[in-house]
């Protein structure tokens, strides 16, 4: 019965996400509904389980969520998004019109904005392009997608992407964990979806489909908007980039904090300290980013800075309470008793070899569930972290590895129907799961697939 609980809980939790209520009220009530069916108390378990395991995670992880909302909320109200986005499309043209859309959507991600963020700048100019080159509207989400949830989300080393940052806290790892891997899995990841993306345009257009009429949610964009010079619009991505590259790897190597950071009043853990200090550094570039960004267009930034800063602000205190929650969730599943067997099912995959293929298929059913690749890898990490690194110092399996398998497989099947970036993008094409969501759901599979592969090539190849 209490393992039933267990998958009661994680089935309502899906159920209530995609019906569209607030994960931040149903987390806890998921979680009380398994407590309840285990025979454990339900008010010590949400004051002294729930709540501390989100406390944790918020005290952790919001500087990350506020200033990259603040950094993408900046670029997006300087113009700087889309000056980017429109001289790219403009440059590539209807002709490598996917293409166009992709890099548009990869550079800006890539750059730390946010995916929401990313969807709302490139839409009008993608499709304006779409349009153009008669390519079918339901054809925008997927293309989108590729760009902005994929390669450059978690896969590509050094994207200062939530789901590249949150492994360090757990491995003490950078953002550029794992470079080879990261490598060749994007090259797989964006060579494989521009092909499919493509064969479905030729098909389509094969048989006389084009881009339609009468869509909902057209866009509507001037033309002779004041935007920022495209040099000026890049910058503040690229410092993002330079900056915590120059302090992971540069500067913070180098200064020893261990000899008065482990005493009071830090008592930081001396274990945990590399991983922090990482964390520092993209605190930093972030902060570096968005101070540029208010600077790339300061006609129009300073009368919209109050409005980018509060909006930033207001957007990452519900995203960051929602995986939060999750993890909260996760936290009171794993206190339960029952809870055991079905972890040591988890973590008995492949226990003769190295932990990744475990944690790979831990970390994409955990967010698959859940519709959120942050809050699933959280979950993951928080009930398995510790003993994954241990597992990995026996049988020889380098840290940087696990960092890039839990980013890149938190990515795989997190975008299923429920997922909030999902609905949001369909929401500003001004589509249906029913119209687009099957086109995304092959780059789900190709990503998700893409991650195993990946494992299986390192087995043998042993490159890092």
């Amino acid at each position: 019965m209490a393992v039933l609980g267990i998958f009661l809980a994680l089935g309502l939790l899906i159920f209530l996400a995609y019906k569209g209520f607030s994960v931040v009220v149903m987390a806890p009530v998921c979680a009380l509904v398994a407590v309840l069916l285990s025979g454990m108390s339900i008010l010590p378990s949400y004051t002294e389980i729930f709540l501390p395991n989100l406390a944790n995670y918020l005290k952790v992880y919001f500087p990350f969520f506020l200033l990259g909302a603040i950094f993408g909320k900046a670029m997006e109200e300087s113009g700087a998004a889309k000056a980017i986005a429109k001289a790219i499309v403009n440059k590539l043209g209807k002709e490598r019109a996917v293409l166009a859309v992709v890099l548009s959507c990869a550079i800006l991600t890539y750059g730390g904005i946010s995916l929401f963020v990313v969807a709302f700048a490139v839409y009008p100019f993608a499709a304006s392009v779409f349009k153009e080159a008669d390519i079918p509207k339901r054809l925008l989400p997927v293309t989108i997608a590729l760009g902005a949830f994929t390669f450059t989300m978690d896969a590509f080393p050094g994207t200062p992407q939530i789901q590249n940052s949150i492994p360090m806290k757990f491995y003490n790892t950078d953002l550029y964990a794992a470079p080879v891997v990261g490598i060749i899995a994007t090259i797989i990841i964006l060579c494989g979806g521009l092909a499919y993306i493509e064969w479905r345009k030729r098909t389509a257009q094969a048989k006389g489909e084009g881009y339609g009429t009468g869509h909902k949610n057209e866009p509507e964009f001037d033309e002779n908007e004041a935007l920022p010079s495209f040099g000026m619009s890049l910058l503040p991505l690229v410092s993002v980039l330079i900056v915590t590259l120059v302090l992971q790897k540069v500067v913070f190597p180098n200064w020893n904090i261990a000899s008065w950071a482990t005493q009071a009043p830090y008592n930081m853990a001396e274990g945990g300290i590399t991983g922090t200090m990482n964390n520092w550094a993209l605190i930093i570039g972030l902060l570096v980013g968005s101070i540029l960004a208010c600077l790339s267009n300061p006609k129009t930034m300073k009368v919209t800075i109050p409005k980018a800063i509060n909006l930033g602000a207001i957007g990452s205190f519900l995203a960051i309470l929602n995986t939060s929650s999750e993890v909260g969730f996760g936290n009171v599943i794993k206190s339960l008793p029952a809870f055991k067997s079905i972890a040591n099912a988890l973590i008995g995959i492949n226990s003769n070899g190295s932990p990744l293929l475990s944690e790979a298929v831990a970390v994409n059913v955990l967010s698959g569930t859940t519709g959120s690749a942050s809050g699933g890898m959280s979950i993951v990490l928080d009930m398995f972290g510790e003993r994954y690194m241990a597992w990995a110092a026996a049988t020889g399996t380098s840290p940087e590895l696990l960092h890039r398998v839990a980013s890149m497989a938190s990515g795989g099947m997190d975008t299923l129907p429920h997922n909030g970036a999902v609905i949001t993008l369909l929401a500003i094409t001004g589509l249906t799961h029913k119209q687009a969501y099957r086109d995304i759901f092959f780059i789900t599979v190709l990503k998700t697939g893409t991650c195993f592969i990946m494992i299986f090539l390192q087995s043998f190849l042993h490159f890092v």
